[in-house]
């Protein structure tokens, strides 16, 4: 079963336990996936889009359990 659930910036940052502007800075970086949607000027991505992300990202230390 997929996840469809929209994700923000601060939903992404309390998933990898970082500060929102650090996940700001993944995407100007070219760090983040890009968005899977943007509404009103602001990025949203699907919570498998960023789980994905998140396991295979460097330096990932395992910070959440992925089952």
């Amino acid at each position: 079963m997929t996840d469809r659930t929209l994700w923000s910036y601060a939903d992404i940052a309390d998933y990898i336990c970082v500060q929102v502007e650090t996940v700001r800075s993944y995407r100007k970086h070219g760090h983040l996936p890009e968005p899977d949607l943007v509404q009103s000027g602001k990025p949203y991505w699907y919570a498998d889009t960023v789980r994905a992300w998140s396991a295979r990202r460097p330096g990932n230390r395992g910070r959440r359990d992925e089952g």
